[in-house]
């Protein structure tokens, strides 16, 4: 296998782990993006990983053509393993949202049986914004899993009891996600990163 594949592997298995709820569709429509500059800048979280934020572009890299709707997050580890993610806003009841798809998960010029078994998923998650401060809180896969087996709650999915894939559109998860922000079960266990503006 390829050493790019092994640092997309690593990341799918580490940073889109159980412990998070993945979507086939974003959390967004294009009328609910705006334009703001809250992510831009490089940040770091407690384990040593570099945040680094930019906003994308429509296009050739000039600053015309910058989209001051979407971020390209780039990570990279203590250990400078790297990954790609497209990264957008929404504000939804007063809370802000982020929506996060990995841009780069193969290489088309490098394309190896790991490559195909590899589906791009969207995960979101709560995001508070502070005075140089990021806190990012993914909803629990497991909290959600719950949900779902007691028939609380309704919301277009699949389970393949390894992990469940919402197949909802956007209006039907910003509903999901609306109704549960304000849930302590809900962020739990979830994944969390407290990022600090470099």
């Amino acid at each position: 296998m390829k050493t790019r594949n092994l640092l997309i592997v690593f990341f799918i298995a580490v940073f889109l782990s159980s412990c998070v709820v993945y979507s086939f569709y974003p959390l967004y429509n294009k009328e609910d993006l705006f334009a703001n500059d809250i992510l831009t800048g490089k940040w770091t979280d407690d384990e040593g990983t570099l945040w680094d934020f930019e906003h994308a572009y429509f296009g050739k890299k000039v600053p015309e053509n910058i989209d001051s709707t979407s971020y390209t997050l780039f990570l990279k580890d203590k250990d400078e393993r790297e990954s790609e993610f497209s990264v957008h806003i929404v504000k939804l009841g007063g809370h802000y949202f982020l929506d996060f798809y990995m841009e780069e998960y193969f290489d088309d010029d490098n394309l190896d049986l790991a490559s195909f078994h590899i589906i791009p998923v969207h995960t979101f998650a709560k995001l508070i914004v502070g005075e140089n401060k990021l806190t990012i809180n993914w909803f629990d896969q497991e909290w959600m899993k719950n949900l779902i087996e007691e028939n609380k709650i309704r919301i277009h999915h699949e389970d393949n009891d390894d992990f469940i894939l919402l197949t909802a559109k956007p209006d039907e998860l910003q509903k999901f996600v609306t109704k549960y922000v304000n849930s302590e079960e809900a962020f739990k266990d979830g994944l969390e990163a407290v990022l600090t503006r470099q």
